[in-house]
């Protein structure tokens, strides 16, 4: 069948939108250089104008300088057309480029859904409220066992306020009255008459006197024997 029909050629794959820019691009740079050539032609057929005098031999320099003109607004015409063509491919250019973008962030944007919906299979609003549930409630029990442990074991329950802030005011008043008066144990000791305080009489300057009806005493303090006693 091959060898009646023939076989199918392989096709070449369509040029791509950046090869087609490629390729016009050349052409452009091709012509731009066509118009280059073409004026400096053009100068040099002013200057010889502006040398010829007037006559034949300036309208045959004049009809050559108007071929030149010629073919520079045609090249001009198909530069202008290329510059068309490849703004047309860069608008279709930028369009696929936005498409692929568009398609790629389509196929994350799945693949992100996907993964939200297995995670949020886990994850259950009511669980997170029970579990808040619990916190607060577990940090009102540690409260109370702060306030538990922090409490005074001495204290009575029922006591005056106003009791107290009458002890206080009272308190305060006894301070104010010792911050204003020296204490009598920090005041400077005062020099005294000792003498004058104990009051005792002045120490004998003599022998002292023996009282009459005392009897007297020897040498080992037995009593005296009186002579007149003696001699009888």
């Amino acid at each position: 069948m091959k060898k009646i029909f023939g076989a199918k050629k392989n096709q070449d794959p369509p040029p791509s939108i950046q090869d087609a820019t490629d390729r016009i691009y050349k052409r452009g740079d091709t012509v731009d250089e066509k118009i280059k050539k073409l004026d400096a032609e053009l100068a040099r057929y002013k200057d010889q104008i502006k040398k010829t005098r007037p006559g034949p031999a300036q309208e045959a320099v004049k009809a050559r300088a108007m071929r030149v003109l010629k073919q520079r607004k045609m090249y001009e015409g198909q530069r202008d057309m290329l510059y068309n063509q490849t703004y047309n491919l860069d608008q279709v250019a930028f369009a696929s480029e936005g498409i692929k973008d568009a398609q790629q962030t389509m196929t994350a944007m799945k693949a992100a859904n996907k993964e939200l919906k297995g995670m949020m299979k886990t994850v259950k609003i009511e669980d997170i409220d029970s579990m808040q549930d619990e916190m607060m409630d577990l940090m009102d029990v540690s409260n109370e066992i702060q306030e538990t442990l922090g409490r005074s074991y001495n204290v009575p329950d029922d006591i005056d306020e106003e009791e107290l802030m009458g002890e206080l005011d009272a308190l305060e008043a006894d301070m104010d009255f010792e911050s204003s008066s020296v204490p009598s144990y920090l005041q400077p000791d005062k020099e005294t008459d000792l003498d004058s305080e104990l009051n005792l009489p002045a120490a004998p300057s003599g022998h002292a006197a023996v009282p009459p009806n005392r009897q007297q005493e020897d040498e080992l303090g037995l009593p005296t024997v009186p002579n007149a006693s003696i001699r009888s």
